[in-house]
């Protein structure tokens, strides 16, 4: 039976990872995107603000996110009436494997003239057949977004450009917040913009910055990602992230390159 959510609420700032963020290399190990999402929602829920919104989510990931069952945490790093530093962390045990800091900024309407980001946004495409790294089987992330690509496709290396909606919810009939919606989108920006054959090299990402100047408006997101490498292993992939209505801010990861 598929999964009808990313994740089983336990109770307690526990949860229960399901087959929908099992990743593309271990059936043990989850997906980037998922676990990201998750702790963007835990800031959201956990630490509640209607006049603020976040505007830079930073998450470093501090060891292999397993399918399994997983502990969370929350606090205020900085509080301020304008501008506000949280933090959460995803825990095994007492390890925790993956940290987030956001920062959030108070919003009132007109308190600054208009100046939107500049960028062409891809036209969105119709419907697509089901596309899939060659050589690499599926797995339930790549299945839980519906993906259209308007440049490139994961059966070829180079930059893309995909649009995407989530067929499942983080919880169970827990509707998604326009940021998670996007955050379950971005950790694959150097998946899709991969420069080098994934059945032959591993480009692990050790964090994920996005900076975004609104959140999504429309039921479809997308970015256009392209990736660079250095001879030494190190790389950078970079996004542009957009809706239907146009471009809304930026993500960078930091990868770790080398032979698999």
């Amino acid at each position: 039976m598929s999964p009808d959510a990313y994740y089983l609420e336990l109770g307690a700032g526990r949860v229960r990872a399901t087959g929908a963020t099992v990743g593309p290399w271990d059936p043990r190990l989850q997906h980037g995107s998922p676990p990201v999402a998750l702790l963007a929602r835990t800031i959201e829920r956990s630490l509640p603000r209607d006049d603020a919104r976040i505007a830079r989510l930073t998450c470093d990931f501090l060891g292999p996110v397993p399918v399994g069952e997983l502990a969370l945490a929350a606090s205020v790093e900085r509080a301020g009436a304008r501008i506000e530093r949280s933090r959460a962390r995803l825990l095994v045990g007492e390890r925790a494997v993956l940290e987030a800091s956001a920062w959030r900024i108070a919003v009132g309407p007109g308190r600054s003239p208009a100046v939107p980001l500049h960028g062409a946004v891809p036209r969105l495409p119709g419907p697509q057949a089901p596309q899939r790294f060659i050589d690499v089987a599926p797995f339930g992330y790549g299945e839980s977004l519906e993906w259209r690509f308007a440049e490139g496709s994961f059966s070829e290396t180079g930059p893309a450009a995909v649009w995407t909606r989530p067929r499942l919810p983080l919880f169970a009939g827990e509707p998604l917040s326009p940021l998670c919606r996007l955050l379950l989108m971005v950790d694959s920006a150097n998946g899709i913009s991969a420069e080098l054959a994934p059945a032959r090299y591993v480009f692990v990402p050790v964090e994920l910055t996005v900076s975004v100047a609104r959140h999504p408006r429309t039921e479809w997101v997308g970015m256009r990602a392209r990736t660079s490498l250095e001879p030494d292993g190190i790389g950078l992939t970079h996004a542009e992230l957009y809706d239907e209505e146009g471009p809304l801010g930026f993500a960078v990861q930091t990868l770790f390159v080398g032979p698999r």
